[in-house]
């Protein structure tokens, strides 16, 4: 690892958590290079002076925000910041109450909308201990009563048998009996990304969940459907600006 991703890398230290469709970090944060996970971030500021940058170059400090997947943006924390940072699954109840709310706050690429989403985070550190169940009920029922469409629940659903190979559009959509168009169409209207993007986020999710279980770098990313190590570490760096050594340290289980 470069010196100065060692030095930024070096500032990550705390708990993290796995779970379908969701990935938590509690403790020390660090820094990341510019970069769009396809994830809606949620991000709460507990102690301590992080900086978010938006991709037009504007910078705030930031106590709380909620991040559209598929936004570029920086992440800089100044030594002895703490917090938590959620990213979770377009589909995630909690990701849709938060699309809902970003919806309402304005321009989704600007930083100050992420930061008048997230109001309701920062109350609620004030006044009561930050969980991570309590920072996702603080966002919201989600405004669309609708939910996700059954045929895209079922793709969704049928991911994980398809993931350690090409998981093409058109062999998912063959599965839940749609056009590979509709369903491509769903993702970017439910998920409000494209299939692609999804993908490589699904791949990320299930690589890491494989380290946590006693797979090598090597072995989580064939079984994720990645060519290779290096292509692992490609996607990692795309949508956390983090090397994938680094960031699954963070959430092997506790020995």
């Amino acid at each position: 690892m470069p010196r100065g991703e060692q030095a930024q890398a070096a500032r990550w230290a705390g708990t993290a958590m796995a779970s379908s469709g969701l990935l938590a970090f509690t403790g020390a944060i660090g820094s990341a290079e510019p970069h769009a996970h396809a994830a809606v971030q949620v991000l709460l500021v507990l102690d301590g002076e992080v900086m978010l940058t938006d991709r037009h170059g504007h910078q705030r400090r930031t106590e709380a925000a909620i991040i559209p997947a598929g936004v570029r943006h920086e992440l800089r924390a100044a030594p002895g910041a703490h917090g938590l940072l959620a990213y979770l699954d377009p589909a995630h109840p909690a990701a849709r109450a938060a699309g809902a709310r970003i919806a309402t706050a304005g321009d989704a690429d600007i930083v100050s909308t992420w930061q008048v989403a997230a109001r309701p985070l920062a109350t609620a550190a004030v006044t009561g201990p930050a969980t991570l169940s309590g920072v996702l009920c603080s966002i919201g029922p989600t405004a669309d009563t609708r939910g996700i469409p059954a045929v895209l629940s079922r793709a969704l659903e049928a991911v994980p048998q398809l993931i350690d190979g090409p998981l093409l559009l058109g062999e998912l959509a063959a599965r839940v009996g749609v056009s590979a168009s509709r369903l491509g169409h769903l993702f970017a209207e439910h998920l409000q990304l494209p299939f692609p993007a999804w993908r490589r986020w699904a791949r990320l999710l299930h690589a890491i969940e494989a380290v946590r279980g006693g797979a090598t770098l090597t072995e989580a990313a064939h079984g994720a459907g990645f060519a290779d190590s290096s292509h692992l570490t490609r996607v990692c760096h795309e949508m956390f600006g983090l090397a994938p050594s680094h960031l699954v340290h963070l959430v092997r289980p506790a020995a």
